[in-house]
This record gives C-alpha cells, sequence and structure tokens, in this order.
C-alpha cells in the first residue's frame, strides 16, 4: 500500500463491522497504520466521508481500542496523532490531526523490519530524518521535542546506512526504530513543514512513495531555506558528525545538507521526480500551499510561486 485511500479504508471498516470486531491492529507500515486509523474513525463515527475529518481535532470521539505495530522505521505514525489520507475520488491528499488518533498501545518489534527490502529502509529512515529535522526548525519546538529530534539524527545516522548496507543487524534496526519513535514523538508536537507539504501533493497526484518524495524534496527546501536556519543546522551536523572544529556556522549548515546528499546517493534514492509535469505545477503548489499554511510553523513561509518554483526544480530537465 503506496497510500492509504478512503476506498481501502471503506473495505477495512466494511470488514469491521461484519466481524462485530471490538478492536484494530495496524501492522505494516505508516500506509497500514494509517488506514488502520482511518478505520477506527470509519468505525467510531459510523461514516465514510473522510473530508469533514480533514484538518486539526475534528474527529472528537474516540476510537475502538488500536494497537500499532510498524514493520518499518520512517514514519512514526505509531507516535502521532496523524494520519494521512488520500481521497480516491478528488485524489487530494490530507492529514487528519486530533488526538483521539494516538495508538492505545505500539509494539516496537525489530525483529519484524529484518526482512525490509533495501529500498523501503532508505525510503522510511530518510522520512524519519525529514520528521526529526522538519521539527526541529519549526518555531514551535519545546524543549522536549528538540531533544527528541536530536535524539533520533544521532541515531540515524550512526544507523541508517548500517541497516541499509545489512539488512540483518538487529541492533541497527532496533535503534532505527527507536529513532522512527522518537521522530514521530517530536513532530507530532512541533509539525512537519515544507517539505511534507510538497511530498504530500506529489503522493496524491502521481502515488509516489512518500518516504522517496520527501528524501529527495529535503536537502533542497534546506538549501532554500538558507540563513534562517543556518544555526540550527550547524547543531544538527554537530550531532550528526559530519563538521569539523573551526567550521563557520555557514560551513557546518552546509555540510549538513550535503551529507543528506550523500545519504541519498549511497542509498539510491534519486535526485528528481520524472514524473512531473509542467501543466501540474500550479495545481502540485496550490495543494502544498494549502497545506502549509497557515498550519505548519516552518521557519521560512513559501507563496504559491515558490512553490512552483521548487517543483520545478526537482524536474527531470
Amino acid at each position: 500500500m503506496a497510500n492509504p485511500t478512503t476506498e481501502n479504508i471503506k473495505e477495512a471498516v466494511n470488514v469491521y463491522n461484519e466481524q462485530n470486531c471490538d478492536g484494530i491492529i495496524g501492522f505494516g507500515g505508516g500506509s497500514a497504520i494509517d488506514c488502520a486509523k482511518g478505520t477506527g474513525i470509519a468505525a467510531a463515527k459510523n461514516t465514510t466521508d473522510f473530508s469533514r475529518f480533514k484538518g486539526v481535532l475534528k474527529v472528537r470521539k474516540k476510537l475502538p481500542y488500536f494497537v500499532a505495530v510498524p514493520t518499518t522505521a520512517g514514519t512514526g505514525s505509531e507516535a502521532t496523532i496523524a494520519a494521512v489520507i488520500t481521497d480516491s475520488e478528488t485524489k487530494e491528499k490530507y492529514a487528519i490531526i486530533d488526538t483521539k488518533l494516538m495508538p492505545d498501545a505500539a509494539v516496537l518489534d525489530p525483529e519484524l523490519l529484518l526482512g525490509l527490502p533495501q529500498h523501503m529502509t532508505a525510503f522510511s529512515g530518510m522520512d524519519a530524518l525529514t520528521h526529526a529535522v522538519e521539527a526541529y526548525l519549526n518555531r514551535s519546538n519545546t524543549k522536549q521535542t528538540k531533544m527528541l529530534s536530536e535524539e533520533a539524527i544521532e541515531l540515524i545516522y550512526d544507523n541508517l546506512y548500517k541497516s541499509y548496507d545489512n539488512g540483518q543487524d538487529i541492533q541497527a534496526r532496533t535503534n532505527m526504530q527507536r529513532a522512527s519513535y522518537f521522530a514521530g514523538k517530536a513532530f507530532t508536537r512541533a509539525y512537519v513543514g515544507n517539505v511534507h507539504a510538497m511530498a504530500h501533493a506529489l503522493g496524491a497526484r502521481y502515488n509516489v512513495q512518500h518516504g522517496q518524495a520527501v528524501s529527495i524534496i529535503l536537502p533542497y527546501i534546506l538549501e532554500e531555506y538558507g540563513e534562517a536556519v543556518h544555526g540550527k543546522l550547524a547543531h544538527l551536523g554537530d550531532i550528526a558528525k559530519v563538521t569539523e572544529e573551526g567550521d563557520s556556522i555557514e560551513v557546518k549548515a552546509e555540510k549538513f545538507i550535503e551529507s543528506i546528499k550523500e545519504l541519498n546517493t549511497k542509498m539510491d534514492v534519486g535526485t528528481k521526480f520524472k514524473e512531473l509535469k509542467n501543466e501540474d505545477l500550479k495545481s502540485l503548489a496550490d495543494a502544498a500551499y494549502r497545506e502549509a499554511n497557515p498550519l505548519y510553523p516552518v521557519p521560512v513561509m513559501f507563496s504559491k510561486s515558490d512553490f512552483i518554483r521548487m517543483y520545478k526544480q526537482l524536474m527531470v530537465s
């Protein structure tokens, strides 16, 4: 399941009702867990009209008992109050954010990750990195979310490529699972940002895998933010151990961004989107703008023309 749809949820809640179920287990990657969250909403509210729940605090009703069992290390959905759903008819991809979506329990078993293919290890791991970085840069941080982001980034830089290179490395898998959880807790309070807004629009339009989308977009956005984020990126560069003593703040920030590009290259993530078409740029930018503003407390606000310009940078020339 690349992106959970309202049609997926309708099918799942039909089974839930037919079998007289008492609870829901979300087993799989972030899309499966988000689908399970959507199923819980449909069961609790007795409706599959999901457009009424998009945005913040629209559910307002306790879901059936819900257990999240992640089999990837990246989305952090097991630790968040959010679900991202794609409308099967309109192709719009949107977030539903409500405290009622926090799982009652999360089972973090690294053995479930041992068979994860390399490309999914890369995509999900870079998704976790993006969560941590965007949460850290945002303007709604707390002392706790900063600490969670920092811990996640340190774990990712120490363990992501190890997990990619040797999928049977149980310690690396354990640490990546912890990183995903910490990053999820960070962004469920401090939010994500323009990277995710752009990625969600791409995912809805072209069904691009979400982790791959944010992996590719992240360094472009960080470069666009410029001096506004150099201080924070320099600190993250120190945590990631990609800087040297004596480097200026600007150089440290640049080294951190470059290290993200290097991770993408080493894990064959890609640098552009062949799916992108000129005729889609305006609608993509409109969707990204609607999602980002005013919800995400980003360090640099983007206009619709800014989003168009960023999408153009991501096109294959």
